[in-house]
């Protein structure tokens, strides 16, 4: 009963479809203004069906300098173990580092490896193209959600937050699965904890010690996000500016890693993990205090956005998607994702 309560009474955790369908009417208005039920497919140009669903990340990664990404590996399902790892060593990749679907999302699969053996289990396990990359180390985790006009120079910035990832802090005498129920977020996921964290949930966490429960900065997956918006200025759009008039990216969020969001704006000590096209969520309506009602405001804003930045591209060429192409395509990335869930 109290987890139902707490469900009810905290938007940000109810299901996604729920939670958007009372803005439904909207979307579909957008359809029928364009003519189109992919209309958004236009709005990133060089990302397969804008960004939507289904992309791959190595086609985000081919539009940027490989300085400015993790050093990624992509390996093939069902290849040799053996031939991998030393293809891998011979790359410069030893635990730990970061393996996750080439195709993913929310977090599915995500994993960081800490030893040979581990690596040998998630390879034998994964039916599809997936990537290893460095353990990137830099403190701060940080979403950007960009967006600009095509016709325009500058850009927007319209969300700036922090992650924190989902974690427990030892004190020398609770268990991790104690420290798991006693989390308000970690609590909720209780099942989720037991079977990601089975062999250590007797082990008692030393004083002040962290623990990350999830390596995955998702809201989905208990990450908290911080509101940095304030701490947004010229200089920072500046850079995502750049990195907009290079891949063409008009429209979505960027999640990078980097030692301060000062060290970002004067351009380095940083490593963008990918960034998400038309599907991508305007994340920082979580924890920023917002009633459902100002979370659907920020939304709506978006969805407009999204289309004008469409509908411009479309007329430059840029063509919305056929109903049959989108259709097949978003049945396929719909079956890949219930796929991997179940191994997850």
């Amino acid at each position: 009963m109290r987890k139902f309560y707490h469900l009810l009474t905290r938007w940000e955790q109810w299901n996604f479809f729920v939670l958007y369908f009372p803005l439904l009417p909207v979307w579909c208005w957008y359809c029928i203004r364009s003519r189109s039920v992919w209309f958004f497919s236009s709005s990133n140009p060089t990302i397969t069906f804008g960004g939507f669903e289904g992309e791959g990340k190595r086609e985000m990664y081919d539009q940027l300098p490989n300085t400015y990404y993790p050093k990624t590996f992509y390996i093939e399902p069902f290849s040799p173990a053996e031939t991998v790892q030393r293809s891998m060593q011979e790359a410069g990749f030893t635990p730990p580092f970061i393996v996750k679907p080439d195709v993913g999302m929310k977090g599915i699969l995500f994993r960081k490896i800490d030893n040979w053996q581990d690596w040998g289990l998630y390879h034998q396990r994964m039916p599809v193209t997936y990537m290893a990359q460095e353990l990137v180390e830099l403190p701060v985790e940080l979403s950007v959600f960009y967006y600009r006009h095509p016709g325009a120079k500058r850009g927007t910035i319209s969300g700036c937050i922090e992650k924190e990832l989902l974690q427990v802090k030892g004190n020398g005498r609770a268990t991790l699965l104690e420290l798991i129920a006693q989390h308000p977020r970690a609590s909720l996921r209780k099942e989720e904890m037991k079977h990601r964290h089975h062999d250590r949930l007797d082990w008692v966490v030393p004083n002040e010690d962290i623990f990350y429960l999830s390596y995955a900065g998702n809201h989905n997956r208990g990450a908290r996000f911080i509101d940095l918006m304030h701490q947004v200025d010229d200089t920072l759009l500046a850079f995502f500016d750049s990195l907009s008039h290079q891949t063409s990216f008009y429209y979505g969020r960027y999640d990078i890693k980097c030692a301060s969001l000062q060290a970002l704006k004067e351009g380095h000590s940083f490593s963008i993990l990918e960034f998400n096209g038309c599907g991508a969520e305007p994340n920082h309506i979580y924890d920023a205090g917002l009633t459902v009602w100002q979370a659907y405001r920020v939304l709506l804003r978006h969805w407009r956005v999204l289309f004008t930045i469409s509908a411009y591209n479309h007329r430059q060429g840029h063509r919305y998607w056929s109903f049959k192409r989108g259709w097949s395509y978003l049945k396929e990335a719909r079956r890949h994702f219930a796929h991997l869930e179940k191994i997850d």
